[in-house]
């Protein structure tokens, strides 16, 4: 799952704001480690409502291609998980707390402005249409899977 993770860098992010609403936002992401870092703008609801919580939940769409595409209706691969979130203060990219390869998202004069989210996975990633053919994603069933995060 890592290295699927690892060739994407879109995800959908959900948390919950402090009055318990449900929200969702689209993010650009790399993987580093066992982790995903995803970058804010500091005033974001994203640093503010994650930084509250701690916890996330996540799900990565994973390209297919192939003129199938095109003649049946399947549906997108993906990964899904939950997990624990750090939001780091601004600047952590500057001072390096977080290493080089995070720093790499943005150029350097952006870097004290932002904020990054550092999320570890947990549990279970829960897949669809992971490791199977096109065809076989048309039935849930084989194009389902859970595997550990670990």
């Amino acid at each position: 799952m890592w290295q699927e993770l690892a060739e994407a860098s879109f995800a959908v992010v959900g948390h919950v704001t402090p009055d318990g609403r449900p929200r969702s936002s689209g993010v650009i992401y790399m993987v580093a480690g066992r982790r995903l870092y995803v970058v804010v703008a500091t005033d974001s609801w994203k640093a503010r409502h994650i930084e509250l919580s701690g916890q996330v939940a996540v799900t990565v769409p994973v390209r297919r291609g192939g003129l199938i595409l095109l003649l049946a209706p399947i549906p997108p691969a993906t990964v899904s998980f939950y997990g624990r979130a750090v939001v780091h203060p601004a600047g952590s990219l500057e001072d390096g707390e977080l290493g080089r390869k995070p720093a790499r998202m943005l150029p350097s004069e952006r870097r004290a402005s932002c904020r990054i989210i550092e999320i570890e996975p947990e549990g279970w990633f829960v897949t669809y249409g992971i490791g199977v053919s096109l065809m076989r994603m048309r039935v849930p069933d084989p194009a389902r899977a859970r595997v550990p995060v670990a």
